[in-house]
């Protein structure tokens, strides 16, 4: 089931009216903020909001060094070491809000085997 018109109005509307913003701010997820994604034949998944980005990871992950090892490209290669030793908590600093709408035998198999990353 596709998104309705109202729904489409609504993000629309969202879209339509940027704000600015003192938080940091991924463009990534700047560009999926409220579009739907249309997920099969039943469903959809949009972003409503989210907290966090890279530079949040690594200060979560640098807590005890500090700024004295930052830069870029150790930036990416300390997101690639967390992920490849399974270093999930400084992820944790990064939340993202969807709106999903699926269909009910979906919706309780992803509850039962939800999981943080």
């Amino acid at each position: 089931m596709p998104i309705t018109a109202e729904q489409q109005a609504e993000i629309d509307e969202l879209r339509s009216n940027a704000k600015p913003t003192l938080r940091a701010v991924a463009e990534g997820m700047e560009n999926h903020l409220y579009k739907a994604h249309d997920v099969l034949d039943h469903g959809f998944i949009r972003v409503i909001d989210y907290m966090g980005d890279d530079a949040a990871i690594c200060q979560a992950a640098r807590v005890s060094y500090g700024k004295g090892t930052k830069s870029v490209q150790n930036d990416e290669g300390l997101i690639r070491y967390l992920m490849r030793h399974w270093h999930s908590t400084p992820f944790e600093m990064c939340e993202i809000k969807l709106h999903v709408k699926l269909p009910v035998f979906v919706a309780r198999q992803w509850i039962r085997h939800r999981y943080v990353l």
